[in-house]
């Protein structure tokens, strides 16, 4: 849907269309453990990450989820500074919100997951609002594949691009769904293990190519410190990961991403494979943030300098030149 944003400048009217992003996902609590620290329940979800990471760009932001009556006044206002619009947020007033708490590994890359507690999201049903229903960029975070088409089902169009995340518990309980609603999508990002599992193959670009086949124009390969491959029929892209000294709490990481690579997308109304390379680069350094703090902590506090500066570092990681005559 397009929004219109008129301001003055040099004494004559501009107007500015604002693309249009809507996110489905979690917004929940977390309790989280590191080696570097504990919290009690703080803000998480994937559709919080996701839609945080997005705000850093002018579009129009919309999220769909669902919370309990015990969820914070000022969680919410949290969202609605970032101009999020979260009129799409069901709040019950009979139910939790969902909680997941977890404890990681030294080395980070393994985790424990130490209570899930569904409450208001096992029973969620997604309602998207009216004026939510032509979105340009789609979003669906990892929820089940039933309740990802379902989305799809109800816009009154379909979006330039459709995005989802999805994970090795609904290859295991739902694979029948889930490749039905895998069909139905153009960007599917996953891990490299769910990449593995969900291609029958071992190496990557014949994962990848495997997957490709299953419907969707490209596939996303996150690969944790080792930075994300994208690939589309006939053309491939790596994307570095930033070495950082440390890394505080990777929860959220892959929302933030998912997030910055899709609110990016909508503001530059460009999905070309040149364009959605940039857009891995944009997701990728705003994940870099996310793991550098407990929880949304900083990247709800990121300002466009920050970015601007990461973005730059990442651009360093690969950018060479040879001499004109080498051998």
């Amino acid at each position: 849907m397009l929004f219109f944003c008129v301001f003055k400048l040099n004494k004559y009217l501009y107007f500015i269309i604002m693309n249009t992003l809507l996110t489905v996902g979690s917004v929940a609590f977390d309790q989280i453990e590191t080696p570097y620290g504990k919290t009690d329940k703080i803000l998480g979800g994937a559709g919080t990450f996701s839609s945080l990471a997005a705000s850093n760009f002018k579009i129009t932001n919309n999220l769909v989820s669902v919370v309990g009556y015990d969820f914070p006044t000022q969680y919410l206002d949290i969202l609605k500074n970032h101009n999020i619009d979260i009129s799409g947020v069901e709040i019950k007033k009979d139910e939790k919100t969902f909680f997941w708490s977890g404890k990681y590994h030294q080395n980070m890359n393994q985790r424990d997951t130490l209570i899930t507690e569904l409450n208001s999201l096992g029973t969620f049903v997604p309602k998207i609002p009216e004026n939510f229903k032509t979105p340009d960029v789609l979003m669906l975070g990892n929820l089940t594949p039933v309740i990802q088409r379902q989305v799809i089902e109800q816009l009154k169009q379909r979006p330039k691009i459709i995005a989802m995340d999805t994970m090795n518990f609904w290859m295991n309980s739902m694979l029948d769904e889930l490749l039905t609603t895998i069909s139905m999508v153009d960007v599917l990002i996953i891990n490299d293990e769910e990449t593995r599992q969900l291609s029958g193959e071992y190496f990557l670009p014949v994962a990848a190519k495997k997957i490709l086949k299953m419907g969707p124009k490209f596939v996303i390969v996150k690969k944790g410190e080792h930075g994300a491959l994208i690939f589309s029929e006939k053309q491939v892209f790596s994307a570095p990961a930033l070495p950082l000294d440390i890394v505080f709490d990777p929860t959220g990481a892959g929302d933030t991403f998912a997030g910055g690579f899709t609110g990016y997308l909508a503001f530059t109304n460009d999905y070309s494979f040149e364009n959605m390379k940039n857009a891995v680069i944009i997701g990728s350094a705003l994940a870099s943030f996310t793991v550098e703090k407990f929880g949304t902590e900083k990247i709800q506090n990121l300002s466009k300098i920050e970015l601007l500066n990461r973005i730059d570092k990442f651009k360093n990681l690969t950018n060479f030149c040879l001499p004109e005559e080498i051998f």
